[in-house]
């Protein structure tokens, strides 16, 4: 006999059913615990009844284990209301700037590296300087004259020399002026919080065209 999509499907609503229902018996509640002690006291000997003592230990027990279970069910909903607040606190924290800590980029030796950049202030004239560990200048990239923001720029993996760098951790950092003239430097890691995102329990931040994790941020100022 052909079994129809619609009895197949039934079926299986069913099976869930069953299975989604089944009660987890490997942790006695407050319940279970009074079942026991009503069937304790209806199967004990009538020519030597439980003493009131062990009635009003058991009876205690009872009393102690619906306390904490409802303990730890204010603490569950407490935890729950906090972790709520911190994540909507975050969106105050839009248009402030967060900082990751960090203005490392990784370079695979024959290939284009592009990394982000922020400048607070507007540009007049100004260069990325890529360094090693050591803080030497192994290659300039021009700015150009631009308004404040976020600019991508993308390096080669070359010196000034036009050799190609060994792969490795490389930093980023630019210094340039303003239409005042003043002098003023930025480095890569530090950007503007765009908006805010709620996912899975995790709050994620938007920093330039990414989207960090909140736990990477090491500062919001």
């Amino acid at each position: 006999m052909a079994i129809t999509s619609t009895g197949l499907n039934a079926a299986t609503n069913a099976e869930y059913a069953t299975t989604s229902t089944t009660e987890d018996k490997s942790v006695l509640g407050k319940d279970d615990f009074m079942t026991l002690l009503l069937v304790e006291l209806q199967n004990q000997d009538p020519t030597e009844p439980m003493d009131s003592e062990k009635i009003l230990t058991q009876t205690s027990q009872l009393a102690t284990l619906e306390a904490t279970e409802n303990t730890n069910k204010a603490l569950s909903d407490l935890a729950l209301s906090l972790g709520a607040s911190q994540q909507f606190s975050m969106v105050s924290a839009i248009g402030k700037t967060a900082d990751v800590g960090s203005n490392a980029i990784v370079l695979d030796e024959g290939a284009d590296t592009t990394f982000e950049m922020y400048f607070p202030d507007a540009i007049e004239t100004g260069t990325v300087e890529i360094t090693d560990v050591n803080g030497n200048v192994l290659k300039t990239l021009d700015v150009g004259t631009n308004p404040k923001g976020v600019y991508q720029f993308t390096w080669d993996g070359t010196n000034t020399a036009g050799n190609a760098l060994d792969s490795g951790i490389y930093y980023a950092s630019a210094k340039y002026t303003n239409p005042e003239g003043d002098s003023l430097t930025t480095r890569m890691g530090a950007y503007p919080i765009e908006s805010v995102k709620f996912d899975a329990g995790k709050t994620y931040v938007k920093l330039g065209s990414s989207y960090v994790e909140l736990s990477e941020v090491k500062e919001v100022y």
